[in-house]
C-alpha cells in the first residue's frame, strides 16, 4: 500500500484497557481531523467480531472482512468511504471465530494490503477493547500505539494493564495517552501522572501525553444520530480538541517510529499472541 513515490504510511494503533472509554468515536473523529489537514486516511475496524465504525458513522457496508477471509472479496471491494473523504475497512459482525485470527487470516490480511495501490497516508486501527490476542497482535504490528482511558478507576487499572501486557510479553516501550470525557486539562493531566507514574515505577517506561477530550453533551448525541462529531457540532469543545490532537498528531517527529507499512504487513505474521 503504497504510492510510486514509495510514501511512508503511518499506522496508528487505537486502543483501550476497558470497554465504553469513547475509543471507537474518538478514532472515528480522529480520522476526520487528520483528513481535514489534506491527509488521506483509512481506517481499520479491527474488533472484528463487532462491527463498530460503520454503525457509528452510519455507512452502507454491502461486504465486510469476513469476506475477504472467506476469499469472495478483496481488500478494495470491501472499502467504504465515509465524511470528509476517509476510507474505512469495516469489520463483521457477530463472527465469534474472528475474535482470535489464524495464521492463514494473518497471511490473507498481509497478502491484500501489499497488493493495496490505494494511496493513504495514515492507517488507523481501532482495536477492540481489552488485552484479547487481536488488540495485542494489531498493537505490535502498528508503529504507534495510542491508549485511550478516562478518570473512573477501572479505566485507568485496565489501561495500565494494557500497557503492562504489551511491555513485559511483547517489550512495546512507547505509548501515547488521550485521556477522554473529563472536565478540563487539570483533570486529564492528572489522570496521565497516575497512570505514568505507574508505568514508571514498575515498568520503567515513560509515557506521552497527547491530549484530552472534555464532557460534552454534543458527544452522545452526535452517536444518537450515527454521525461524526465534528461534522455533526463543529464548534462543540469536544470537537476543538480532537481538531488539536489530530494537528499535534501530524505534527510530531517520531523518533522511535517502528517503521513503514512493510512493518505493519510483517508484523502481523510475526506477532505470536
Amino acid at each position: 500500500m503504497e504510492t510510486a513515490e514509495k510514501k511512508t504510511v503511518r499506522t496508528i494503533a487505537v486502543a483501550s484497557g476497558k470497554g465504553g472509554v469513547g475509543k471507537t468515536n474518538i478514532t472515528a473523529n480522529l480520522a476526520i481531523g487528520l483528513s481535514r489537514l489534506n491527509k488521506k486516511v483509512l481506517v481499520l475496524d479491527a474488533d472484528l467480531g463487532l462491527s463498530n465504525i460503520d454503525v457509528i458513522l452510519n455507512l452502507a457496508t454491502k461486504y465486510n472482512i469476513r469476506h475477504l477471509f472467506s476469499g469472495e472479496k478483496r481488500l478494495k471491494d470491501l472499502i467504504v468511504e465515509g465524511p470528509q473523504g476517509i476510507q474505512v475497512l469495516p469489520a463483521s459482525s457477530g463472527i465469534q471465530e474472528l475474535t482470535a485470527l489464524d495464521e492463514f487470516q494473518r497471511l490473507r490480511l498481509i497478502e491484500e494490503f501489499d497488493s493495496y495501490d490505494g494511496h493513504v497516508d495514515y492507517l488507523l486501527i481501532d482495536t477492540s477493547s481489552g488485552i484479547s490476542t487481536n488488540v495485542a497482535f494489531f498493537c505490535m504490528a502498528a508503529q504507534e500505539i495510542i491508549i485511550i482511558t478516562s478518570a473512573e478507576p477501572t479505566a485507568m487499572t485496565d489501561a495500565y494493564a494494557l500497557i503492562k501486557v504489551l511491555f513485559t510479553k511483547y517489550q512495546e516501550k512507547y505509548f501515547k495517552v488521550l485521556v477522554n470525557n473529563v472536565s478540563n486539562d487539570r483533570e486529564a493531566r492528572d489522570v496521565y501522572r497516575r497512570l505514568a507514574t505507574a508505568a514508571e515505577r514498575f515498568l520503567s517506561i515513560s509515557l506521552d501525553y497527547i491530549g484530552f477530550v472534555p464532557h460534552d453533551s454534543c458527544v452522545p448525541k452526535a452517536v444518537r444520530q450515527q454521525r461524526a462529531l465534528i461534522e455533526a457540532y463543529p464548534g462543540c469543545e469536544a470537537t476543538k480538541s480532537i481538531l488539536r490532537i489530530s494537528e499535534k498528531m501530524d505534527n510530531d517527529n517520531i523518533n522511535h517510529m517502528k517503521g513503514t507499512l512493510q512493518f505493519f504487513l510483517g508484523g502481523l505474521l510475526k506477532v505470536r499472541c
